[in-house]
């Protein structure tokens, strides 16, 4: 069987101020559903965090419910589990009417945990769908484990344990879960899966398996074994993965449950990148620095504030997001020290130095002057109070 392992969609998305509905709705439309198409597949895994939070904004169900329809049409079977960021309950709802259709959603960990078994040329393939699963939502689902005083590693061995024990005798098997192996490498977007303590677990556990379909982490990547996977999110969702290359995995399992797999690259109609240069550099220097309309941040090596520099960027930018001073960022502690010398300076003083780092230039003497008579008016109604 051949089927597409995907995850972490966060449909709704809001970005830096911009929602993203439309640019995954492109993406989905004109990369995802071809691909799907040209690798024949029969299945598609999505492991978790189908939406950005639990209540999610209408034209992201819509979008979600537009992609299964599609799926339907296709013959195409759809296996997906709730993400932490997915309310469990929400994704559960028709769940039930739905395998009807080929649609397989495992929101909430229940018992028993019984597998999807889909037929190919080779027989019958049996998937383990776990949904995000802490210690908390591990006892509910099995009490008589509350005494063991289970954290997220015993949690996950007790809930695959039981899967595992589900599985049809002999028959090729796939685990698809939402969960942070340990050793994996994080994205600052992905929410934390607890406060205090480790939230991690061994990749030992889903050796049973001839395949294990990860979601969370963002980064594509393997989790120990080479057949333990991470697809990686469906687009960039923070600027510290500008440099990570998006996409799905295709995996193929044989008849003697072999697993392959080949990554499938998707490029979004707006890209997320992050250009460091001095701002005359930036603003001049066009074969450098093309302009462009991908979702921006600028770090700008200048020494000095730049007056208005973000309208001057979004000219060439328009889809600038933020901006950042890396250079005066490391100056902090020095400038820390400074501020015993910044109380000694006058009113005055501080406002020259201030029109100097926005400005560029020092403060003209009739400007001064200006300040100066504002600043004695200003003390004059201090002291008529």
């Amino acid at each position: 069987m051949r089927f597409i392992h995907t995850a972490d969609w966060h449909l709704g998305r809001y970005f830096h101020g911009m929602h993203l509905t439309e640019d995954q709705a492109d993406l989905i439309e004109h990369q995802l559903l071809p691909l799907i198409a040209e690798e024949k597949a029969e299945a598609v895994v999505i492991a978790g965090d189908i939406y950005d939070r639990g209540v999610p904004p209408v034209e992201a169900v819509e979008l979600f419910d537009e992609f299964l329809a599609r799926m339907k049409e296709r013959q195409v079977k759809v296996l997906f589990v709730a993400g932490n960021h997915d309310s469990e309950g929400r994704l559960d709802f028709a769940s039930r009417l739905m395998q009807d259709a080929g649609i397989f959603a495992r929101g909430r960990l229940r018992r028993p945990l019984t597998p999807v078994v889909l037929e190919d040329e080779y027989g019958p393939l049996a998937f383990a769908l776990y949904p995000y699963m802490d210690p908390q939502t591990v006892r509910a689902a099995f009490p008589e484990e509350a005494e063991n005083g289970l954290d997220f590693e015993t949690a996950h061995e007790v809930a695959i344990a039981a899967g595992v024990a589900a599985l049809p005798k002999g028959v090729r098997s796939v685990a698809v879960a939402h969960a942070f192996l340990a050793g994996g490498l994080s994205s600052e977007s992905e929410r934390p899966l607890s406060v205090g303590g480790s939230s991690s677990v061994s990749s030992a556990l889903f050796r049973p398996f001839c395949y294990t379909a990860l979601g969370h982490l963002h980064n594509p990547q393997r989790a120990g074994a080479d057949i333990i996977r991470y697809s990686g999110s469906l687009m960039k969702y923070s600027f510290d993965e500008a440099e990570q290359q998006k996409g799905v995995l295709s995996v193929e399992i044989d008849a003697a449950g072999r697993a392959k797999h080949t990554f499938l690259p998707l490029t979004p109609r707006h890209d997320v990148r992050r250009i460091r240069g001095t701002f005359a550099a930036i603003r001049d220097q066009r074969e450098q620095y093309p302009a462009s309309d991908d979702y921006m941040e600028v770090e700008l090596l200048d020494t000095g504030i730049i007056l208005d520099v973000f309208n001057k960027l979004k000219a060439i930018y328009p889809n600038l997001m933020h901006i950042c001073y890396p250079e005066l960022q490391r100056e902090g502690t020095m400038r820390q020290q400074q501020g015993q010398q910044v109380l000694k300076m006058t009113e005055g003083d501080l406002f020259a130095q201030y029109y100097e780092d926005m400005t560029g230039t020092a403060i003209a003497p009739e400007q001064r002057a200006l300040v100066t008579s504002c600043l004695q008016e200003i003390y004059q109604e201090e002291r008529e109070r």
